[in-house]
């Protein structure tokens, strides 16, 4: 005779705590890598960095062009600093229209602000392989980073964009 398919007689496979507390670290882990870039943690405040009030008097003084790099919903929200010009870096022309910025002068100082100085310490990089010589990042952002409490919180000017 044949046997009959029945119910399996083998229990279903369980996490192990130690498979639990595994999982767990890895999102720990996870979190605090994303957190850390989110919040440019550990921002380099080098000597291609200003910090957001020194960015602000260089900007008003003519010894850089302070370029605000975010998007146009992030400058509504908290105005553009003063002194900054706003060129959303998602432009497909960005480098032609910082160039025409510039005047063709790729020597020039630019200092870039976003957020958190993430894009800005990205963009920066790109801008180098594009030629431009001198390019200083303001780490700190608008919203402030590990590298400082930002241009906001910091209570600098603001302009509205239009």
């Amino acid at each position: 005779m044949a046997e009959k398919a029945g119910p399996s007689s083998e229990a279903p496979a369980r996490m192990t705590r130690r498979g639990l507390l595994a999982l767990g670290g890895i999102g720990v882990v996870t979190a605090g890598a994303f957190a850390t870039r989110w919040f440019n943690i550990w921002a380099d405040t080098g000597e291609n960095a200003l910090s957001a009030p020194d960015a602000h008097a260089a900007a008003l003084a003519g010894d850089i062009l302070l370029v605000d790099i975010r998007r146009p919903d992030e400058w509504a929200r908290t105005g553009v600093g003063e002194g900054a010009v706003p060129l959303d870096m998602r432009r497909e022309d960005f480098v032609v229209a910082l160039l025409a910025q510039v005047e063709n002068d790729t020597s020039r100082p630019v200092a870039l602000i976003c957020a958190r100085g993430v894009r800005s310490r990205h963009l920066g990089v790109r801008l180098v392989e594009a030629g431009f010589i001198r390019i200083i990042d303001v780490p700190e952002g608008m919203l402030g980073s590990g590298a400082g409490p930002g241009w906001v919180k910091r209570g600098l000017p603001v302009q509205e964009v239009s």
